[in-house]
């Protein structure tokens, strides 16, 4: 399909003038948003628990913000969850963990009445209650006892109640004995009330019977993970447009390298600074988002790199900027067709989507429009600039070495 008659050419080139000033400024912007007041990192990086809970009945955000600051929690932050069949739904986030310190975690091997616990009394710890091995996972909110014996999951219960700062609840299932391949394996799980149960039970107090049972969702990251996370996220960016730059200087040559380059980091700059601006959280998931923009603008590049690499030769009387408008305006349905495409097919998530399915498609419009608009108004000027710059090294390097004229006898 051609929306321009064959052989249609638009001069591109000549609007660089005032493309170039806007781009450098969307990218100043973006990195001083990024900075000042900086990303509105979610759970994922900053580290905390996150709660999706379905209201039985109605409430509002200030509401819920009140009950959990009246409950201790500082700084909870409460998003609405737009839902077709729930109208109360929303998502709660806090900066709070359950990590148990080393003290509780002693005081919990010494009631387990493992060794490293101290001294075990034979009368509280009888063989079908004395733990051999004992683990917490990161959370805290688990743990896995192994005993030698046949476990006792009843005095196991008594033994968690008696210890202070541990608010255990024994429950059908709570503690559980785990199956395992060997029969002389006895492992016991253990769960103790997370974070994500805490702040359920302090809604209650102000909200009542309007809060449910159960959560929707409870998850957690740790601020050490979430540190990790974060760093990890930068690297795997980084990392990837070092990749494409020497795949391109590998395919094309040097000049072509710094251009799509330099576009791969716009668009990532200007995606972040527009979530900024809108405070929207940047997650995992908007990584991703950025992670496939860049594979997306780097493939709109590459057509129209391909594109002026095959019309180099074919019009040797013509200048750089004059093949780039040649080969822009020759690729131009093809980049349109393709980004209309896939615009296509993002825009009903971000109209119907929710929660992170939403921002992944924010993400991946804005990429879109800044991927494409960078192929032609980032990438290619400046490989024209590079080509300019490369060809007065040249003429500058020959007359230097053209030897020089002989002066005339008299």
């Amino acid at each position: 399909m051609e929306f321009f008659k064959p052989g249609r050419q638009f001069d591109f080139m000549k609007q660089r003038v005032f493309w170039i000033p806007f781009s450098l400024f969307l990218v100043f912007a973006s990195t001083v948003l990024l900075f000042y007041p900086g990303p509105n990192y979610g759970t994922d990086f900053r580290g905390g628990t996150e709660v999706e809970v379905a209201f039985v009945k109605h409430v509002d955000a200030s509401q819920i913000r009140s009950a959990l600051e009246a409950g201790g929690f500082k700084t909870p932050d409460v998003v609405q969850v737009v839902h077709p069949s729930d109208k109360d739904r929303f998502l709660v986030r806090v900066q709070d963990t359950q990590e148990l310190q080393e003290a509780a975690k002693g005081r919990v091997k010494q009631a387990l009445c493992t060794s490293e616990g101290g001294q075990v009394d034979p009368v509280r710890c009888p063989e079908s209650a004395r733990a051999s091995e004992l683990k917490f996972s990161p959370g805290g909110d688990k743990l896995i006892a192994r005993y030698e014996t046949e476990p006792d999951l009843k005095k196991i219960g008594e033994q968690l109640t008696s210890v202070p700062d541990i608010r255990f609840h024994a429950s059908e299932g709570n503690p559980r004995l785990l199956v395992t391949a060997s029969k002389n394996d006895h492992k016991v799980e253990i769960h103790l009330p997370s974070k994500g149960d805490e702040l359920l039970e302090k809604l209650r107090v102000k909200l009542g019977d309007a809060v449910p049972e159960k959560a929707l969702k409870i998850e957690w990251v740790g601020p050490k993970a979430g540190k990790q996370l974060r760093d990890s996220a930068r690297n795997s960016v980084a990392i990837a447009i070092v990749f494409i730059m020497l795949y391109l200087a590998f395919r094309f040559d040097l000049r072509f390298a710094p251009g799509i380059v330099v576009a791969c980091v716009h668009d990532a700059v200007v995606i972040l600074g527009v979530f900024v601006v809108l405070q929207k959280e940047v997650t995992l998931t908007t990584i991703s988002a950025v992670l496939t923009i860049v594979g997306y603008s780097m493939n709109d590049t590459v057509v129209v790199y391909d594109r002026i690499r095959e019309n180099l030769p074919k019009y040797k009387g013509k200048t750089f900027a004059q093949i780039i408008n040649l080969s822009v305006s020759e690729t131009l349905s093809r980049t349109i067709l393709t980004a209309g495409a896939t615009l296509l097919s993002v825009l009903p998530f971000m109209i119907w989507g929710t929660g992170v399915i939403k921002d992944f498609a924010l993400a991946m419009i804005i990429g879109i429009v800044a991927g494409t608009y960078s192929s032609i108004y980032v990438a290619a000027p400046l490989t024209e600039w590079i080509d300019s710059r490369l060809a007065k090294g040249n003429d500058a390097r020959s007359l230097a070495r053209r030897p020089a004229a002989q002066p005339k006898p008299a």
